[in-house]
């Protein structure tokens, strides 16, 4: 007997699942601000350089033109003849210039850098981190180092709060995220400087980091094995229609230092609602605290309209149930054991290349969306509502096909779309922006797919230090996307076929990863061995009271009996899962 068994005797999915489930993923609305709102804090508005302060337009009615022609005596055009020069102006006013079928040579008149700043467009951005600071021309890769600098905190918060929350649990890791990503994100909207800001988004990917992977799995870890494909597919809309309100709200308040105020002020909101939570049982029964998981289950119990059952679930019942996993909870795991034995290895190296590939091309897709040449407010609405068919295909397959089947088709048929749209002409703007959209999608699926199929692989006394491995290697893919868009330069197809490439050698690795679809989740190392390594130990027989004898007998007392193997095993068995 084990765990998954007394969870179906306190309710299975009942109303404390619906209300935990509920209130946790709330905060996914605003993760998805989090992670693409450089896009519209530091959008880049049109410019040109500053006319010079001892020139105004008093000539402008002499010449009889607009001031958009007049400007053009100051200010040269691009090499593309189509709009105003962003880093360049004329040493001298060309008046000549004005003057209708003029002929004279521009390219041999004298230009200098925009020595009194720059005038910046207010129709799409009335103030940006980009305006604020001027990050163009010569700084323009300071704008790009936001996110990266974004992302490299979410990469540290990975590392650490995956550790921690393994010690410390996962309720009181998710709580301190959420006041971390409130106090520091609010903070960040009164930055006085670009230094600050930066300091200040490094924190809050910390918090956002930890935010995410206590979620899953406090999520995982109350949910019955049945449930677990729905319930983590449609709590991946949460983050779906975070990335449509954060379009609105971008296009509503359109000033970074309120937009930046307005998506982490709600953390204050989550924090103070997230006491209710209760802590994984599962955690506290592998870290010694039988006490207070025996208090989480009655409360459960009780929450889900089964009081009977508080009187018969007692320390020996529970500990019955998960005699194997104690005894293991007494060593002490590290990063190490992810790759000291064969299965966990096989886990770990297939799950970092498929983070690390889903990652990249996602981000490599969603953090430039002003190359699209449509409104950045619409793209935005577009991506998110690409994500809608996608993760529901995502939700049939996983519940269908499996997950090994899923990610690997969400991976090689992502990589599909970024190859062909390198033969999409670039005058077919249209067509390039469908297939970006549904590149994207499919990306996004393979997101819901390997947050809840990793989370189904480790085993719970070294599950959240395997989250933040992985994901790790997710943020190293998002620090990396945006410098790949550089390699533009040498030849233009040269991203699409990094980001697709990377898609489909992550594919390849998704196929040696072991199937879970309708599995227990695994508790120790010795699961995960025995389920999905080379060979197969033989099953063991354990001595224990199960949680129906102890109904049955009124829970007085132990009733000793020779115990059959687990369910764990037998399910495994059955699936012939310990053959891979």
């Amino acid at each position: 007997m084990g765990f998954a068994d007394l969870l179906e005797e306190v309710g299975g999915f009942g109303r404390y699942q619906w209300l935990h489930v509920t209130l946790i993923s709330l905060p996914g609305l605003l993760m998805a601000s989090q992670n693409l709102l450089n896009n519209f804090v530091s959008g880049i508005p049109a410019h040109h350089c500053s006319l010079p302060a001892n020139h105004t337009l008093y000539n402008l009615s002499q010449y009889q033109v607009e001031e958009k022609q007049f400007i053009k005596a100051f200010i040269p055009m691009d090499p593309s003849g189509t709009r105003l020069d962003r880093c360049k102006r004329y040493v001298e006013p060309q008046w000549q210039l004005l003057v209708p079928n003029n002929t004279a040579n521009v390219s041999q008149l004298q230009t200098e850098g925009c020595l009194d700043g720059w005038t910046f467009d207010n129709s799409e951005f009335l103030a940006t981190t980009v305006s604020e600071w001027e990050l163009v021309c010569s700084l323009r890769p300071l704008k790009q180092m936001i996110q990266t600098i974004y992302m490299g905190g979410v990469l540290a918060g990975a590392i650490i709060f995956g550790g921690l929350s393994d010690r410390f649990g996962r309720r009181s890791i998710l709580i301190w995220s959420y006041l971390q990503l409130g106090i520091l994100g609010c903070s960040s909207s009164l930055s006085p400087s670009y230094t600050a800001y930066c300091v200040f988004r490094f924190l809050s990917g910390m918090a956002v980091s930890g935010i995410i992977l206590n979620a899953v799995s406090l999520k995982v870890e109350w949910i019955p094995t049945k449930e677990r494909t729905l319930v983590g597919t449609l709590t991946s809309f949460f983050f779906t229609f975070g990335q449509m309100i954060l379009a609105g709200l971008a296009y509503w308040l359109r000033d970074w230092r309120k937009l930046q105020l307005i998506v982490c002020a709600p953390m204050f909101l989550f924090f103070s609602y997230s006491w209710w939570y209760v802590e994984s049982a599962r955690w506290l029964v592998l870290n010694r605290q039988s006490e207070q998981a025996l208090k989480s289950l009655h409360r459960v119990a009780r929450i889900n309209g089964k009081p009977e059952v508080v009187d018969k679930l007692t320390l020996e019942v529970l500990h019955s149930h998960m005699n194997k996993e104690i005894q293991s909870s007494h060593l002490t795991f590290t990063a190490y054991d992810l790759l000291r034995t064969r299965g966990m290895r096989r886990i770990s190296i297939c799950l970092v290349a498929v983070w690390f590939s889903t990652s990249f091309a996602y981000y490599g897709l969603a953090m430039d969306l002003q190359k699209f040449g449509v409104s950045i407010y619409q793209i935005q609405i577009i991506f998110g509502a690409v994500d809608f068919p996608a993760k529901l295909m995502a939700l049939g397959m996983l519940t269908y096909l499996g997950r090994r089947v899923s990610q690997a088709t969400c991976l090689f048929l992502a990589a599909l779309i970024i190859f062909a749209n390198i033969f999409v002409p670039t005058d077919m703007q249209t067509m390039r922006t469908v297939l970006a959209c549904l590149g994207k999608g499919f990306t996004s699926a393979s997101f819901t797919t390997v947050y809840l199929y990793t989370g189904e692989l480790y085993p719970t006394v070294i599950r959240q230090t395997g989250m933040g491995f992985v994901s790790t290697m997710a943020r190293i893919g998002s620090m990396a996307a945006p410098a790949v868009l550089i390699l533009d330069e040498v030849f233009p197809a040269l991203p699409s076929v990094v980001y697709g490439g990377s898609a489909v050698l992550a594919g390849c690795f998704a196929c040696f990863l072991p199937e879970t679809l309708n599995m227990p989740l695994p508790d120790t190392i010795e699961d995960v061995e025995e389920r999905w390594s080379g060979t197969s130990p033989a099953p063991r027989k354990e001595e224990g009271v199960s949680l129906k004898e102890a109904v049955d007998f009124g829970g007085g007392g132990p009733v000793s009996t020779e115990g059959e193997a687990s369910k764990e095993q037998k399910e495994a068995d059955v699936t012939g899962l310990n053959a891979l």
